[in-house]
């Protein structure tokens, strides 16, 4: 265990304490910032074109349809694709991974891929090979699963690191290299990988920088009893996973990637995220320093984070929604691999920053 500074300045206004019995796995809830109104000289919220929140929100709201339980895990899952980032899931079996993997994407209208993680799992299994035609005498290439809208690789701590760091390419580059040949991957592309807890037989883990390039770390956890009885009785789950059809097509979110990209962030709020980058660094110390594009993901996933929620322009409140989501497995050195440590850590840092101010008109 990491000899990290656990003490909390005693300046952390009250307002900061994460509400009481508050589940640390997604979300946030540290009051509100002012931030809320739209940021001086934007005016009212407005949308570019066919931008508009309707869609987004329908996108949430059509995989919860079939994943029933808490929405939020799910909205950062939305909010990572649009910030052109991956998912990483940590999870027991049976919780909807798989089923939010194709809810997803049949709602915006992609082709689907998943993959097995297994000890014997080859590289090739996820990106493809070249095959030899006898007819033509001539290699052809056949793609793997990789090749779709959206991959689930699940349980990818089960293979090994020679197959595992064939995933770098492909959610860096958004190609694979076979046989010295690059082939680019369809766009959009979002990639979901599952793994087992820490410490599990048969696992290896997986290594800082493979875990820098997700945006964010979920769990969906238990959908509680009543969504549990909802499912007995028919509702959600792959019964209504055979009712979606897409909101949109896949240029459409291609446009609304691009629309993230210009969702206003005061610097106030800039600086405040910064702050929990800085805060974060100091207190794991060299364990497990935050990388820039760490600082680079938090903001990109509050981007989005507010366009899910209708607004264009980031407030703290997006900041605090996403951060643990998006620290939380970039700290798992300095937690020994306990990912609830993780985010524990990441709500103790944000509950001893003072909220910035609203800025004045």
């Amino acid at each position: 265990m990491s000899d990290i500074d656990r003490s909390i300045p005693s300046a952390a206004p009250a307002t900061q304490e994460p509400p009481a019995g508050h589940d640390p796995r997604d979300g946030s809830a540290f009051g509100t910032s002012g931030f809320d109104a739209a940021s001086p000289g934007e005016g009212p919220p407005t949308f570019v074109g066919t931008m508009a929140p309707e869609r987004v929100t329908g996108l949430v709201e059509a995989v919860s349809s079939v994943v029933l339980g808490d929405p939020n895990p799910i909205r950062l899952a939305v909010s990572a694709f649009l910030a052109g980032g991956h998912v990483l899931l940590e999870d027991i079996p049976g919780v909807g991974k798989t089923l939010m993997a194709k809810a997803l994407s049949l709602s915006i209208g992609g082709s689907f891929g998943r993959v097995q993680g297994t000890a014997d799992l080859l590289p090739s299994d996820l990106t493809g090979v070249s095959v030899y035609e006898d007819d033509s005498h001539t290699w052809s290439f056949r793609p793997g699963p990789l090749f779709n809208n959206v991959a689930l690789v699940d349980e990818l701590n089960r293979a090994t690191p020679r197959t595992q760091s064939a995933l770098l390419e492909a959610m860096a580059e958004r190609q694979v290299t076979v046989d010295g040949e690059s082939h680019l991957l369809p766009q959009p592309f979002f990639v979901i990988a599952t793994q087992n807890p820490h410490g599990d037989l048969g696992t290896f883990p997986l290594v800082a920088g493979q875990r820098d390039r997700f945006a964010v770390s979920l769990s969906l956890g238990l959908p509680g009893r009543e969504a549990e009885r909802q499912l007995v009785r028919g509702l959600g789950g792959e019964p209504q996973l055979d009712k979606l059809t897409p909101i949109a097509d896949l240029r459409y979110w291609m446009n609304l990637r691009a629309e993230v990209e210009t969702i206003f962030v005061h610097q106030l709020v800039s600086d405040y995220a910064l702050d929990l980058i800085d805060l974060v660094r100091s207190r794991t110390g060299r364990d497990q320093p935050l990388s820039t594009r760490a600082a680079l993901m938090l903001l990109n996933v509050s981007r989005a984070h507010a366009l899910v929620g209708g607004r264009r322009h980031v407030s703290p409140d997006d900041v605090q929604a996403v951060a643990p989501a998006v620290l939380a497995h970039r700290l798992l050195d300095a937690t020994n691999g306990d990912l609830f440590a993780a985010r524990n850590w990441v709500f103790d840092f944000l509950g001893s920053l003072p909220v910035p101010p609203a800025p004045q008109r």
